[in-house]
């Protein structure tokens, strides 16, 4: 079982940044792969980035590549977000997700086992 939970989301002027965090609880964090995905209003759920369980790779959607970057911190069992640049087009909420069945990430949702709550990221000025 692993228990996650996303903070950081809010509000921002195109441009700005912000750092999403995603709290891990439950199972060694270090052993199982995680992403983020976003879901914007009346859209599908969307593959934004991910990280091996080691943190060696790290994966990104062609959107958000050279903007975004997904970090693992073990010892304090999080995961992060941090998002530069930002456009309107991110406004999403986002979701953290862990698939504990692989060590390296994927971009497939249907592959993550376990998924935070979602926070909202709005990006308007």
């Amino acid at each position: 079982q692993v228990q996650l939970v996303e903070s950081g989301g809010g509000l921002v002027q195109p441009g700005g940044s912000l750092r999403l965090s995603c709290a891990a609880s439950g199972r060694t964090f270090s052993s199982y792969a995680m992403g983020w995905f976003r879901q914007a209003r009346g859209e599908e759920r969307e593959f934004v980035a991910s990280i091996s369980w080691g943190a060696a790779r790290t994966y990104y959607a062609d959107s958000v590549k050279g903007r975004f970057t997904i970090s693992r911190d073990s010892a304090k069992n999080t995961l992060y977000l941090q998002m530069n640049s930002l456009k309107p087009e991110d406004t999403a909420v986002y979701y953290c997700a862990a698939d504990t069945l692989h060590l390296e990430s994927t971009p497939w949702p249907g592959d993550y086992d376990y998924w935070g709550q979602g926070t909202q990221v709005t990006v308007s000025s």
